[in-house]
């Protein structure tokens, strides 16, 4: 029977690397809305499909940047927890 400890240890891990992965994507979509957003304000044009294409192509440079580190991390967690399976079914 695995340790309820255990368990809530490795969602919590679960938790954290999913925070750490999405966060640098979420902060680069942040930071281009708000300037454009601060542009729109300043310029007074309020096109709603404005903010669409920069935040989109912000994400996807970020991910193509940090998609190696990404899937170090993603390949770390999967590593430990397939190494903590014997400890789960005892």
């Amino acid at each position: 029977m695995a340790d309820p400890q255990l368990v809530v240890d490795i969602g919590r891990q679960a938790l954290l690397l999913a925070l750490t992965i999405a966060g640098p994507l979420l902060l680069g979509g942040l930071m281009v809305g708000l300037a454009v957003g601060i542009f729109q304000a300043v310029t007074q044009i309020h096109e709603m499909t404005l903010t669409f294409i920069p935040k989109i192509l912000t994400i996807l440079g970020v991910l193509l940047l940090l998609m190696p580190w990404m899937i170090v991390k993603l390949l770390d967690f999967t590593v430990t927890l397939f190494g903590r399976i014997p400890a789960l079914i005892h």
